[in-house]
């Protein structure tokens, strides 16, 4: 992969986890002050936001860590074993 379109992707995620975690504590906090609650919409949302940021961390990042399946032609397996209808007949001509 590019280093430079990995960047971008990694610096997404960054900005994917903080947007989820402040969206939870700020979406507590007016809850808090609407309902006249103390902190508990605003733990409530903390913990929300970093569990949806965690499990959406979690969903980006397993297509880059998941290796590259070999399909093809240029696989070793393919390269290595003769087909079925090759004329293998131990080296003689």
């Amino acid at each position: 992969m590019n280093r430079r379109l990995l960047a971008l992707r990694l610096t997404g995620l960054g900005w994917y986890v903080a947007a989820c975690i402040v969206v939870g504590v700020v979406g507590g906090v007016f809850m808090d002050q609407w309902l006249g609650t103390k902190l508990l919409f605003t733990l409530l949302g903390l913990a929300l936001g970093t569990t949806s940021a965690f499990y959406g961390l979690i969903k980006m990042i397993q297509p880059l860590i998941k290796p590259e399946p070999l399909t093809g032609k240029n696989t070793p397996e393919s390269s290595s074993l003769p087909g079925k209808n090759s004329k293998d007949n131990g080296g003689n001509p």
